[in-house]
């Protein structure tokens, strides 16, 4: 295999140390200057250089490389929403308030194809009638194994963009239409993220994946490989009444916990050749403060669901502990082993043990209160949000 020179980024900030060590001049320093070189370039300390690049494509949710998940339950709004952010990403508009860096989109749109035609025409009524140019926005709606096909995708990509230039994003909606073998087994999720992996390396881009979440709606489905090899999680929730929330649960290099709200509308985009109307959603911004988000939130609690809440603020304030970091939850958050929350709902009267299936009665119970961002989970821990709580 014949040496290529290193032109990947590197970090550079000046300091008088190393000012002072440039100017000494020694043969050591000298040495240290040559140019990085092969596959696996060693880079002296004082090359190495503080690069001042954007470091997100949208600012606080969507890093400007990498791999990020775009995660919820089926029907959620969450591929509505990746399409909603990636058009503002394409056009260069700023996205609910978040500065965008703008750039090429390639969106693979591998479940609900017959429907992308209706979310294009529903965007483009809603936005664009004003608009004059090209939208550097790509749809590839052809079937794919990523893990088969990650190299010829590659090259299609590279042969039909314009110009050979690189997209910002590729988006694969979703994991499971991309997807060989079980999503629960580790080889075959490594084999996953190493194919999305090379679409990453292949243009510097990144890559969004759009996901379901497993059974009990806590965290993406499937095996944990996947989880520890994102730069971003984004999940998805749906409220009620069309509003659903994205909140970043985990940013590699960033803050976690930045969340928009927004309002799935329903418009009318055509007539078919049955004269039936064609409809599709767009998505509008909602303020959580003012909007039917927080209406939702500020409603009377059912009786059981109110219990359940009580159970875990009692939880918590007796066997609470400091959240570890894996759990992505706000600073200074107590939690608890969702066991202990389960007992105390039996004892005080939100859960029957002599209920048909008391197990699943006490997920309904989670998933009614984390709908209303009232709990947070991850795993087996949980803690109240504050919100309404």
């Amino acid at each position: 295999m014949s040496e290529r020179a290193y032109n990947g980024p590197v970090l550079d900030w000046p300091s008088p140390a190393n000012e002072s060590r440039r100017r000494a001049g020694s043969s050591t320093t000298q040495q240290k200057e040559r140019p990085a070189e092969g596959r696996f370039p060693l880079i002296a300390f004082d090359q190495i250089r503080l690069s001042t690049s954007p470091r997100y494509r949208v600012r606080g949710l969507l890093p400007i490389r990498g791999l990020a998940v775009v995660w919820g339950p089926p029907k959620c709004g969450k591929s509505f929403l990746a399409f909603d952010m990636l058009m503002h990403v394409a056009l260069g508009w700023t996205y609910q308030g978040h500065r965008v860096e703008p750039g090429t989109i390639v969106y693979c749109a591998l479940e609900g194809q017959q429907g992308f035609e209706a979310r294009k025409v529903a965007f483009e009524q809603a936005h664009l009638e004003t608009f004059e140019g090209e939208v550097p926005f790509y749809l590839m709606p052809a079937t794919l194994a990523l893990v088969a096909d990650a190299a010829e995708l590659i090259a299609a990509i590279r042969a039909q963009l314009p110009d050979g230039g690189p997209p910002a994003v590729v988006c694969l909606d979703t994991l499971n239409r991309s997807f060989t073998g079980s999503e629960s087994d580790d080889r075959d999720m490594t084999a996953y993220v190493r194919a999305a992996d090379m679409i990453r390396d292949a243009f510097g881009c990144l890559v969004v994946i759009v996901h379901h979440c497993g059974l009990e709606g806590t965290r993406p489905r499937g095996h944990s490989a996947l989880a520890g090899a994102v730069d971003a999680q984004l999940a998805v929730k749906k409220l009620g009444d069309g509003v659903l929330t994205c909140t970043v649960d985990l940013m590699k290099d960033g803050p976690d916990g930045e969340t928009v709200t927004c309002r799935l509308e329903r418009v009318e985009v055509g007539v078919d050749d049955a004269g039936e109307p064609i409809t599709s959603c767009v998505v509008r911004p909602e303020v959580a403060s003012e909007g039917p988000a927080s209406a939702l939130v500020s409603k009377p609690l059912p009786d059981k669901l109110r219990l359940g809440l009580r159970a875990l603020a009692e939880v918590v304030l007796n066997e609470g502990t400091p959240a570890p970091p894996e759990c992505h939850a706000p600073l200074q958050t107590r939690v608890v082993h969702r066991d202990h929350w389960r007992d105390e709902c039996f004892r005080n009267g939100a859960l029957d043990k002599e209920a048909a299936n008391p197990r699943s009665d006490f997920q309904r119970l989670r998933q009614k209160l984390s709908t209303r961002c009232l709990i947070g989970e991850r795993d087996t821990m949980v803690w109240l949000t504050g919100s309404g709580a």
